[in-house]
């Protein structure tokens, strides 16, 4: 049989496995399975937000590929901790020349996390996926694309991955919980699904340390992930704007000792409540600028208590003018 006929056999038995559990990411699903289907697949980069499922794709791809064999085709680098030139010039290059085994006729090489490639290993890579696109594939995986030389990025086609809808999370979260025997409260879901923000290793993560206090509930995550309370968050908040900044000053010593926060997840925290409080749009953005500033005056150095002891302040001062007008 011919290498046509046998692919165009594959091709009308090939039924999704893998790439089908995959939730949320369907554009880039779809993709991914067409090209799998001809059993010829580009160079990809696969760039988006951390825990949206960008590795477990390219290794479902390589599952559907190459089947129970696929470790024997694929190399999977991190590059974070293998980003220079040295490794592409050889473990990659070595790896890249060298034929495929099976009936696939060309190899896969991951390389997760490579916006952390240094500029010269990029470089490098650049010729290496010229050379031996013939015996290899690559499959880049980064979060921010912008870090990835426009050559490279010229020479893949591109996967955008989007942050995961709190109900798929959630719907996963449950069922862990249920497989697990772990009691899983309704607040502990929301606060898990807070703390999330779509990433959803985060959220089995925050789900697992939480589990090991006995009851997953909002304390119980808000605890493990070092976090404070949104709650909280706006009760020092509302306690600025009304004018009473001593116990606004409290309350924030309160939830840096008791949750053992840095003034950036603090800050952070703020910006994110600042736009769900009840107050003018135009408030919003000058306050919202303050947080900017003083953020920026935190990663340069400057001392957090008494920065955020400032950003109280204007908020006082800010909640004065609001009630005067």
């Amino acid at each position: 049989m011919s290498v046509d006929a046998t692919m165009l056999l594959w091709t009308e038995k090939y039924r999704p496995k893998y790439l089908d559990e995959v939730v949320n990411q369907k554009d880039v699903v779809e993709r991914v399975k067409q090209f799998v289907k001809t059993r010829n697949i580009p160079h990809m980069l696969f760039a988006g937000p951390p825990g949206t499922g960008k590795t477990t794709v390219a290794l479902a791809l390589s599952h559907e590929l190459y089947g129970e064999n696929w470790r024997q085709n694929v190399l999977e680098l991190n590059a974070s901790d293998e980003r220079g030139i040295q490794i592409v010039r050889e473990r990659v290059k070595d790896y890249a020349r060298t034929m495929a085994i099976g009936d696939v006729p060309f190899k896969i090489i991951i390389l997760d996390e490579a916006d952390n490639m240094t500029a010269d290993a990029q470089q490098a890579l650049r010729r290496t996926m010229e050379l031996y696109t013939r015996t290899c594939r690559f499959i880049l995986i980064a979060n921010y694309s912008s870090k990835i030389i426009e050559p490279i990025q010229s020479r893949c086609a591109i996967f955008r991955f989007q942050p995961l809808s709190d109900e798929d999370i959630a719907a996963r979260i449950r069922f862990i919980a249920e497989k697990e025997g772990v009691d899983l409260r309704e607040d502990g879901l929301k606060a898990i699904l807070y703390v999330a923000e779509g990433d959803l290793r985060r959220a089995i993560n925050s789900l697992q340390a939480a589990a090991a206090l006995g009851v997953v509930d909002e304390k119980a995550v808000f605890r493990v992930v070092g976090r404070a309370s949104p709650v909280e968050i706006r009760e020092m908040l509302h306690l600025a704007l009304s004018g009473n900044f001593i116990k606004a000053r409290e309350k924030l010593r309160e939830l840096m000792i008791a949750y053992g926060l840095s003034g950036v997840d603090l800050v952070r925290q703020i910006h994110r409540e600042v736009f769900a409080l009840k107050i003018p749009e135009e408030a919003k953005v000058k306050l919202a600028d303050r947080i900017g500033e003083i953020n920026f005056r935190m990663v340069e150095g400057a001392d957090e208590e008494v920065q955020l002891s400032a950003l109280l302040a204007y908020f006082a001062l800010f909640g004065e003018k609001l009630r005067g007008s």
